[in-house]
């Protein structure tokens, strides 16, 4: 190969995209239509990846999750069959459990290759610090739920909840699931609260006092936002895929919130 042709290979690799997505919350017992639901996701999957150089998935891409020794819930099944090709292909794939699909132990990363991540991601890209997490738990205000994440992390009770059966198991998870929908839906959980009341934002810009970081991509919130915060920072409120069917990408220069259209 000559040295031209190596040197034009490398600029093309360096144009490649970091995409970045969040709660799909797959399987998710208010979503009408299962099918179309993945369909849609891995379909914007199957499009990225002629470019991507990197993928992100920011928690709660499955609305309930839990590896039982021999069972995982049912359904996924182009999801996880596109994982695998993206893996296969030699595209990273960053899978982080959010506060719906805590439960990922080692069947996911093994079957799939994606690479888990069950706390906060700091990698340095194209020379930016990014700060990458669901959103979740971070934030001093959030004191009950993270007792409940305490209790979902612990091993005795994730060892009690595997002894149930998975009809149990994974109908009372879809039941918690409906009614914390439902909840959800006349709160002011899932609208933007203002950059001064926004606990994620106020988690960032006190990060910011102590230690310099370029970008700060959450999901979590369902709310899709791309937020000066700093003089050289910005947050990213990734949205979701079940109402906004948003993302953000990164070109090696700048980071855009974009939608989704098939």
């Amino acid at each position: 190969m000559s040295a031209e042709i190596k040197t034009e290979f490398r600029v093309l690799e360096q144009k490649k995209k970091i995409y970045f997505a969040s709660d799909a919350h797959l399987g998710a017992p208010t979503i009408s239509n299962h099918r179309v639901h993945e369909q849609r996701f891995v379909a914007w999957l199957d499009q990225v990846k002629t470019d991507a150089r990197e993928i992100y998935l920011m928690g709660d891409i499955f609305d309930f999750w839990f590896e039982y020794k021999h069972v995982i819930p049912q359904g996924h099944t182009r999801f996880l069959g596109k994982l695998c090709e993206l893996t296969d292909g030699g595209i990273p794939v960053h899978f982080f459990t959010g506060n719906h699909d805590i439960w990922v132990f080692d069947y996911l990363p093994k079957e799939t290759g994606v690479i888990v991540h069950k706390e906060p991601y700091l990698p340095l890209i194209d020379g930016k610090k990014f700060f990458l997490a669901h959103g979740d738990g971070l934030t001093p205000d959030e004191k009950d739920y993270k007792k409940l994440k305490a209790v979902f992390t612990n091993r005795v009770a994730q060892k009690l909840f595997s002894w149930l059966h998975p009809d149990w198991g994974i109908g009372i998870a879809n039941f918690w699931s409906r009614k914390s929908r439902e909840n959800n839906q006349t709160s002011e959980t899932a609208k933007f609260q203002g950059e001064e009341n926004e606990w994620l934002i106020k988690f960032a810009k006190n990060k910011l006092q102590t230690e310099h970081f370029d970008f700060f991509i959450f999901g979590h919130r369902h709310v899709a936002i791309n937020l000066k915060i700093g003089e050289n920072s910005r947050l990213c409120y990734l949205g979701d895929w079940v109402h906004h069917f948003s993302y953000a990408e990164w070109d090696g220069e700048s980071l855009e919130l974009k939608y989704y259209q098939k």
